[in-house]
């Protein structure tokens, strides 16, 4: 634990100090990776790459096909609705759950990083967790008052292999005259 990050915990509610590296809504994708995700990415995108293309480099390079890893986020988005789910499927619960603690009702991701780990095969079942790794105390920017927050989606395939983390830092705020609320 860093001195920054000890001096921001004192700030914040016991309840929320409590989740700080603790996986939350640990679920498993209800579908498995596909080519055609990467297919989708690499005509988007214009990638030739024939390591995706060409199941021959793949074989050479990587023992076989995999997906593209930026299409990693891809297993943890929920479909907007799914048979048997209550309410609004959302990626990111623990970034709305902390929006709807302090009572912040604007928020922007001013970071994300991917950390790539095994690879990602057609096929593979991904599952994800969402771990929260800290929250400032109340700081006020351009766009208003609020906290930043730091969540990792810590993803794995269906063997437990780590595959990936990705890291988000948000900003919830509340715009200035907004008085809805406050940032403790």
């Amino acid at each position: 634990m860093t001195a920054e990050t000890e001096t921001a915990e004192h700030d914040l509610p016991d309840d929320i100090v409590a989740l700080i590296d603790v996986p939350q809504y640990e679920r498993a994708a209800t579908f498995d990776v596909e080519r055609g995700y990467s297919y989708n990415t690499l005509a988007a995108t214009q990638n030739g790459n024939p390591l995706f293309w060409d199941d021959e480099v793949a074989d050479e390079l990587t023992n076989g096909p995999i997906a593209v890893p930026t299409t990693l986020s891809l297993w943890m988005r929920p479909h907007f609705w799914e048979p048997g789910a209550d309410g609004e499927q959302v990626a990111l619960q623990v970034h709305f759950d902390l929006k709807a603690r302090f009572d912040l009702p604007e928020a922007v991701m001013t970071d994300n990083t991917l950390i790539l780990h095994e690879p990602v095969r057609p096929g593979d079942r991904i599952s994800h967790r969402q771990v929260l790794r800290s929250v400032s105390g109340p700081k006020t920017t351009k766009l208003g008052s609020g906290r930043f927050w730091v969540i990792d989606i810590e993803y794995l395939n269906q063997r437990d292999e780590l595959v990936g983390v990705e890291s988000y830092t948000g900003f919830g705020y509340r715009r200035a005259g907004d008085t809805g609320g406050d940032a403790s």
